[in-house]
């Protein structure tokens, strides 16, 4: 994780923010631990390694905190190859989905508590052609497809996604995962068990940063 404070948080909440307000998506000003869960998908094209970013934007007695973890925000290499559904491998659609993740239980035989998708719907496109490539084009899907944030298994040091994410929002680190967590439990504790998320692209912030 990268912690900024200070002018340097200020600097990215302000840069975030117009970026948030271009596409008349909201962004949480008040009182303490009211969260913007941010991600940004690179603009690689790329699904095989972590090369995207979450990020809190939070407020602690009025000073602005930046949490900055690696994550990737496509289905890995081995399901896109292999889909589980289908109609084929979900990629989430960048948007803002407002209140529709709660602190849950996660996972199958590995259970463990993670932002889940419990509250409402999200998009996704469906990519079917197996090539191990993220589409980001296609028809839309709206449903609840259990596209959660949450940790990846192996070691902090794991480069490459592989099996793990079907298209949740993934950490590459564990321990970062787990700090994130408890930043969103104190969320939960003064604003109750409902979080926006909004995923955005690269070039959505390229173009108010120039």
């Amino acid at each position: 994780m990268s912690r900024l404070t200070g002018l340097k948080a200020k600097i990215l909440v302000d840069q975030y923010k117009k970026a948030l307000q271009a596409k008349s998506y909201v962004f949480f000003e008040k009182g303490n631990h009211n969260l913007n869960i941010i991600g940004v998908r690179n603009d690689s094209g790329r699904a095989d390694i972590f090369d995207d970013f979450i990020s809190l934007f939070y407020k602690i007695d009025g000073e602005w905190i930046v949490d900055i973890y690696p994550a990737t925000t496509e289905p890995g290499t081995s399901i896109l190859k292999r889909p589980i559904n289908k109609a084929g491998t979900a990629i989430l659609v960048p948007n803002q989905y407002r209140g529709v993740y709660k602190i849950d239980t996660h996972g199958g035989k590995r259970k463990y508590t993670a932002l889940c998708q419990r509250n409402g719907k999200v998009a996704v496109w469906r990519d079917n052609n197996k090539n191990g490539k993220p589409d980001y084009v296609g028809p839309l899907a709206n449903g609840m497809f259990g596209i959660n944030i949450h940790r990846q298994w192996g070691s902090d040091e794991r480069e490459y996604t592989g099996g793990v994410s079907a298209g949740c929002q993934v950490f590459q680190s564990s321990k970062d995962f787990y700090e994130f967590m408890d930043t969103c439990n104190k969320a939960a504790d003064k604003w109750g068990n409902s979080f926006t998320y909004t995923l955005i692209d690269e070039r959505d912030l390229s173009a108010i940063c120039g």
